[in-house]
Parts: C-alpha cells; sequence; structure tokens
C-alpha cells in the first residue's frame, strides 16, 4: 500500500484513496466477523475465555485501524 503519512498537504492521488478503500472494506468485514465468532462462542457452553478476550482485543485494534483509514480518507478542512 502507498504510504500516506497523516496530516500532509499533498493531495490523495485516486489510486491510493482506491487502497484505503478497499482496506477499509476489509477492515470493517473483518470486524463483523469477529463480532459473529465472538458472539457465537458465547453461546457455547464452557467457551474458551482467553479466545474470546483475544478475538475482543483484534476487534479493539481493528476498530483504530478502521479509524485511522476513515482519517485519511476524510479531507482536512481548515476552519
Amino acid at each position: 500500500m502507498a504510504s500516506v503519512t497523516a496530516g500532509t498537504d499533498a493531495a490523495m492521488t485516486q489510486d491510493e484513496r482506491r487502497e484505503f478503500e478497499a482496506e477499509l472494506a476489509r477492515l470493517r468485514q473483518e470486524h463483523r466477523d469477529l463480532d459473529t465468532a465472538i458472539e457465537a462462542l458465547h453461546l457455547v457452553p464452557g467457551a474458551d475465555v482467553l479466545q474470546v478476550q483475544r478475538l475482543k482485543k483484534r476487534k479493539l485494534v481493528l476498530r483504530d485501524r478502521i479509524s485511522f483509514v476513515e482519517d485519511q480518507l476524510t479531507p482536512d478542512i481548515i476552519a
């Protein structure tokens, strides 16, 4: 993926935008999949608590990455 740093004034190219949008879609799908997996584990008697905790932590990491990518796609508006 092309490197775009936060806070740069350079305009994002169409290729970079498409890459970020594709990554965002993939991250959101993985986040939804983790939701489903966590809910399924809660329904299983004797589910591995450690595994559920790991999935929740992964979900938080994804949320942070989703926020970062969304910020990259949102143009800075100078007030």
